[in-house]
């Protein structure tokens, strides 16, 4: 019985040290700002850049991966109405990441609507894969271990300070056109394509964390060819209503949405292009605006950082021929 009590006290004693030396370290490596010479990945970046926004001002949140930074450009529905937006979304993001940029973004703003792109929904992962990811979360060191070729005397004892933000919200530009083969894009079938259990179970935390929070979620499926049809349809369409949530399946509006697959795609069907972005944020814009009755804060002087980026956004991105006038 000693034995076991002693053997059990220093598995503790071990454990405790462990602990102590990855808080320790995971002060010293984690990034003091969110810009990337402080060492900070470079989709992270881009997804982080919500942590250099002033507090408790975005208005509309997004997370999701690929699909929705191709899809959705926070500065066009800015200039045409004037709410504010970020895109916390990461390339090919797991669920457990949406719920972690969400929970990271709740903690500094307050979003009157979250938006969560459905393709995420569908990727499956395993429960070591979240535990990682909790691990990370509690010690920052597992994730920004690389970060030791920036370290400064700063880490040592500086302050965390988030300074800098995307002058494009989290919006990933591009302009190449490869022309997609939609001839078989969203059959109708009765199929329901199904969503992995450990998914459904973040949904259900990412659900109860905007409740808490008072906001609404909202799914929203892009267009792509290659990632969307009627049997993922039919399942997120069937979860919507059992929560009660808003459903908008962008694929199968091609009234309010008309993406041309011959020019609005860059990728053959994958992603959109700019042109197919616009499109896309043009509805999902006044759908939110008509919706939600979200301000227009484009009048207020606690608002130039935006309008100054959205001088910047239309000189260098915004291609006149499909630019809205605000």
């Amino acid at each position: 019985m000693k034995t076991c009590i002693a053997l059990l006290a220093k598995g503790a004693c071990f454990l405790a040290l462990l602990g102590a030396l990855l808080l320790t370290a995971s002060f010293l490596f984690m990034p003091k700002n969110n810009h990337k010479t402080f060492g900070v990945g470079s989709d992270e970046l881009f997804a982080g850049g919500i942590l250099g926004e002033r507090d408790h001002s975005i208005d509309v949140l997004v997370v999701g991966d690929s699909e929705a930074y191709s899809s959705i450009s926070p500065m066009q529905m800015w200039a045409e109405h004037g709410f504010t937006s970020y895109l916390c979304s990461t390339s090919a993001q797991p669920l457990y990441d949406s719920h972690r940029f969400l929970r990271q973004a709740l903690e500094r703003q307050s979003p009157k609507v979250v938006i969560l792109e459905t393709n995420a929904i569908f990727r499956p992962y395993t429960f070591n894969d979240y535990l990682l990811s909790r691990a990370k979360s509690l010690f920052s060191v597992l994730r920004y271990h690389d970060r030791w070729k920036a370290l400064t005397v700063n880490d040592l004892s500086g302050p965390m300070g988030y300074t800098w933000t995307d002058d494009l919200k989290g919006y990933r530009y591009n302009n190449k056109v490869a022309a997609a083969d939609a001839r078989r894009h969203m059959q109708p079938t009765d199929q329901m394509k199904e969503i992995p259990l450990l998914n459904i179970n973040c949904l259900q935390d990412m659900l109860d964390l905007c409740e808490k929070h008072g906001t609404q979620l909202v799914l929203v499926s892009t267009p792509s060819t290659l990632n969307w049809n009627y049997a993922r349809h039919n399942r997120i369409a069937a979860f919507a209503a059992e929560h009660g949530l808003p459903y908008l399946d962008l694929n199968l509006m091609p009234d309010k949405v008309p993406i041309d697959w011959k020019t609005d795609t860059r990728d053959k069907g994958d992603h959109l292009n700019y042109r197919g972005a616009v499109k896309v944020t043009a509805y999902l814009g006044q759908y939110l605006k008509q919706t939600f009755t979200l301000p227009d804060n484009r009048p207020s002087a606690a608002y130039n950082s935006w309008n100054e980026a959205l001088k910047r956004y239309r000189s260098t991105y915004a291609n006149p021929q499909f630019r809205q006038a605000p």
